[in-house]
């Protein structure tokens, strides 16, 4: 039997009359690459933030990593990692300082963070580059440095926030051989994209449209379902009925 680690229930966050995430319902399992797609105004952002414990829900229930997310919050963020492509990483201190410090706010030892860093630094072939400045690197390689940074604590679950945006499609591809190494690893992988190739590469997919998903199953029976030839054909048709404009 798969272990759940997230497990939503009619989870729900209002905004005035405004219903920004609608009474979602989902499971992901144990070491699972979940994508969590929608056009801009889905929702989600709103149901990633309320699954980080960054923001209380409205109504339902869920849990994260078998933690609340009413009333566990704390112990959530303890046990997940995160990334986006907006912030990652502080550009202005180089690359060990970046990842003592983050090793410092997951809580490691001294000694877990010196073994942790020698080891990430040879795995990224970054030897000769430790004390460069993280704003000095090329995107690519910041982005991998993000992602090995957010699970340098071995998380149950990390959550990927379009990660790999404005990066070219090479270093993308070597980004995704990072988090099948995590996976294999039963790191839960749930990730936002926008690019639909992406889609294709998770275990399954969920598609939000106004604050509510549509559809949720693995790419290949997805694009059965909508007679589709790819994940674009999917999304299109999907989104074609969305009224929403912005998240």
């Amino acid at each position: 039997m798969k272990e759940i680690v997230i497990k939503t229930e009619k989870l729900t966050k209002q905004f005035g009359n405004f219903i920004a995430a609608n009474e979602i319902s989902f499971e992901v399992y144990k070491g699972e690459i979940f994508g969590f797609l929608g056009a801009n105004g889905a929702g989600k952002t709103t149901a990633m933030r309320m699954l980080c414990g960054l923001s209380r829900p409205t109504s339902g229930n869920a849990t994260i990593a078998g933690f609340d997310v009413y009333r566990q919050t704390e112990e959530i963020k303890k046990n997940i990692g995160y990334m986006s492509q907006k912030f990652s990483l502080y550009e202005d201190l180089n690359i060990l300082e970046n990842i003592r410090f983050f090793g410092g706010i997951y809580g490691l030892s001294r000694q877990e963070i010196r073994e942790k860093s020698e080891k990430l630094i040879d795995q990224l072939g970054l030897e000769m580059e430790v004390k460069k400045l993280v704003g000095e690197l090329p995107l690519g390689w910041k982005q991998k440095l993000a992602f090995s940074v957010a699970i340098l604590h071995e998380p149950s679950i990390v959550f990927l926030d379009e990660p790999t945006g404005g990066v070219d499609p090479v270093t993308r591809r070597q980004f995704w051989d990072l988090i099948y190494e995590a996976s294999d690893r039963g790191i839960t992988i749930f990730v936002t994209t926008h690019y639909m190739d992406e889609a294709e590469y998770c275990n399954r997919v969920s598609m939000m449209v106004d604050g509510k998903i549509e559809a949720l199953d693995t790419p290949g029976n997805l694009k059965m379902k909508y007679a589709a030839n790819s994940m674009d054909g999917v999304f299109y048709e999907l989104a074609r009925g969305a009224k929403r404009k912005a998240d």
